[in-house]
């Protein structure tokens, strides 16, 4: 395949160029999932006329992604190809009135004019990971590593090769990577051709800002007049931080260098918690004071600066509380939730100029929508639409909004949003990143199927048939099995979990919204906490013992797939099927919950939903139930798919379940990855994953 082509056209801004064997039919390969642009972050100029964009492409030759930046006309006129992507250059942003833009490249910060010309490098430190700039331009907020001894203590300076680490408390790994460095926000002064001295506004504090492992520019944020700095931290270390989620809002300010919580009430004092049990019903979480004590992040000043707004989860060590958006009166302290309307959490957020809107996006029946509400809690929807929106800007003048877009179906793009009152919202494409791609392309049609379960309830499932679809043929059929444990199975594109692709190698998909999901009520949501392998699982088997009922579904060739949670799912399920399933993948699932307890890095998570530690506080059935009790019971093939690098489920979870399987007879293959994590990221190492899933399934489902 003419990788280098298709790379070389979308750096320059030209027209995309398709290779022949693209071209040869039109169902997708992993190598035209993978030659896909990806579009990243963007910002809108202050005029409202002009948005700057990211676009990466995978280098499948070099086995890296490339990020290129553009702008194009709000219009979706004039689109240009700033950089050449050969260095990857992110995070663009208009600064100077729009009339510049800056952004990262090699780890230092870099400014150019509109046009990609006049290019001044402000730092030269190599380490800056996210910025933001003063509303005057004078001052910037960068993101910089410091030295973090709180877990793993330094090593011996006369030993510099020694590679062993000497760990002295818990969160001394996440995500993927040991810690022994952590972010923290510097401000410096922004010079004519030069950052001035940086200075660390959490010097001495052994905290992360933003929060790993995904946090980063969205979680600080200037007031308008550039006097203060709002972001988020959870300020514990050790055991405190891996069996909490506490994370607060913290303002500092500019001329006095005091800092202040805005979540906590003054003279607050934390009361003790038991770290070896759920922290559901401690004292903490049955304060009658609204202490904020989950999750509080990404921080934004109302234009007027007269309030601070921020996402806010109720209750310690639930992740996956319900999201709500808080809006303070700075001057009052006063705080408002203008959300309770929405039955679903909040993700991405932002202001209107008149200080009076917020813009939101939240998961419904499995389709992520825009909504706006006011400063009472008055909530509308904007979109409507089998898609996903990631996150929506208003534009100057409250009358339009500009928002990335996805569905099952088609990657990311642009979408410019005109709310008109009592007529609905016009919805206008802007960038067309894919379109040569996808116009080569045959995708499979994507239903919307209710399935009655054991206890008398309905759940949404998505159904995607094969291209050119016949009805009067039968088909390989496949149950996605979601992870999370609570994340919505909604119209998501994935470059790994892509039901598009899996229809294209001729599977019918049912993907089911099962017991546990977000975007059904809180109850649904919940049900799923300290019951692993109860209603959810039969959930699953409601799910696929219903698109059996379909003549076209071949039921002596059906399959069972996922990951995380769903890679448990698929452990549990191959005890458990009754003979459904004639093939399983499990991708980083767990197989032993003894084991994952003492094992994964988040314990709040753990304790949450396994009750504690199994000697003590624990929920008896959450343990019962661990998959690798019921080996004895697997008849089925099995793939395990892992990643060395993968610190929430070690590999160890899916090297065991490949061993026990071989041990007992069954067919079975274990991929996998010394260099990656709880995802797999390099471009080759995702080609080699779709080759192995589908020679996989076709091997025991298209004999």
């Amino acid at each position: 395949m003419k990788i280098k082509t298709i790379i070389a056209a979308a750096l320059t801004g030209a027209a995309l160029t398709v290779s022949s064997s693209m071209t040869a039919n039109d169902l997708m390969t992993p190598e035209t999932l993978w030659s896909m642009h990806r579009l990243g972050s963007f910002a809108v100029s202050p005029q409202g006329d002009r948005v700057v964009y990211t676009l990466s492409t995978p280098d499948i030759q070099a086995n890296k992604n490339r990020t290129a930046i553009l702008t194009i006309g709000i219009d979706g006129t004039r689109r240009k190809c700033l950089t050449t992507g050969q260095e990857s250059e992110v995070e663009p942003t208009f600064i100077a009135d729009g009339k510049r833009i800056a952004f990262l490249k090699g780890g230092d910060l870099w400014t150019m004019d509109c046009e990609g010309q006049d290019r001044k490098q402000l730092s030269k430190t190599g380490d800056i990971e996210g910025f933001k700039f003063s509303p005057d331009g004078k001052q910037v907020i960068v993101i910089r590593q410091v030295e973090s001894t709180a877990s793993i203590k330094a090593k011996e300076k006369d030993l510099p090769l020694a590679t062993g680490l000497v760990i002295t408390d818990m969160n001394y790994r996440h995500w993927d990577q040991y810690v022994q460095t952590i972010p923290h926000i510097f401000l410096a002064p922004v010079g004519t051709d030069a950052l001035g001295e940086m200075k660390d506004l959490l010097e001495g504090e052994p905290y992360e800002c933003p929060v790993l492992p995904f946090g980063g520019s969205e979680q600080f944020c200037w007031s308008p007049d550039g006097q203060q700095i709002a972001y988020t931290s959870r300020k514990k270390t050790g055991v405190a931080y891996a069996t909490s989620t506490d994370t607060d809002i913290y303002i500092y300010n500019v001329s006095t260098g005091e800092t202040t919580n805005v979540c906590k009430p003054a003279g607050y004092t934390e009361p003790e918690a038991d770290a070896l049990c759920s922290l559901e019903k401690q004292a903490k979480n049955q304060s009658a004071e609204d202490i904020n004590a989950g999750y509080d992040q990404d921080p934004q000043f109302s234009p007027d600066g007269k309030m601070l707004a921020w996402k806010s989860m109720k209750r310690d060590g639930y992740e996956s509380d319900r999201t709500r958006l808080c809006v303070m009166e700075l001057k009052s302290g006063k705080k408002t939730y203008v959300t309770e309307e929405f039955e679903s959490g909040v993700d991405a957020f932002s202001w209107a100029d008149d200080s009076k809107t917020l813009y939101f996006v939240g998961v419904w029946q499995a389709r992520s929508m825009v909504y706006q509400t006011n400063l009472k809690g008055k909530v509308e929807a904007i979109t409507t639409g089998d898609f996903d929106y990631g996150t929506a800007v208003s534009l100057p003048g409250n009358k339009q909004l500009l928002a990335n877009r996805h569905s099952i179906s088609s990657p990311d793009d642009l979408y410019l949003l005109t709310p008109i009152k009592r007529k609905g919202t016009v919805v206008k494409q802007i960038t067309y990143e894919n379109r040569e791609i996808l116009s080569k392309l045959k995708m499979g049609n994507v239903e919307e199927r209710w399935v009655e379960t054991t206890d008398g309830k309905k759940e949404l499932c998505w159904v995607i048939y094969p291209p050119h679809f016949d009805k009067n043929k039968q088909y390989p059929t496949l149950l996605f099995c979601e992870g999370g444990p609570q994340s919505p199975v909604s119209q998501f594109w994935s470059y790994r979990w892509n039901f598009q692709i899996m229809a294209a190698n001729g599977y019918i998909i049912i993907a089911p919204n099962r017991r546990g999901l977000p975007g059904f009520g809180m109850e649904w949501l919940e049900q799923i906490s300290g019951d692993y392998t109860g209603q959810c699982m039969q959930d699953y088997l409601s799910a696929i013992d219903d698109i059996c009922k379909e003549p076209y579904v071949d039921k002596d060739r059906l399959g069972c797939v996922g990951a995380s949670f769903g890679g448990f799912s698929v452990y549990w399920l191959a005890g458990h099927h009754d003979k459904r399933f004639k093939a399983f993948i499990a991708h980083d699932g767990i197989f032993n919950t003894t084991q994952q307890y003492y094992e994964t890095e988040e314990m709040w998570f753990a304790n949450w939903d396994l009750g504690g530690t199994p000697d003590r506080h624990s929920n008896a059935k959450a343990f019962a139930g661990s998959p690798h009790l019921y080996v004895d019971k697997w008849d089925t093939p099995i793939l395990c798919i892992h990643g060395e690098k993968d610190y929430r489920i070690l590999h160890s979870q899916g090297q065991s379940a490949f061993s026990a399987a071989r041990m007992h007879g069954i067919p079975a293959e274990l991929l996998l990855y010394p260099d990656e994590n709880h995802w797999v990221l390099k471009p080759q190492n995702g080609i080699l994953w779709q080759r192995t899933f589908f020679r996989w399934l076709d091997r025991w489902l298209k004999k």
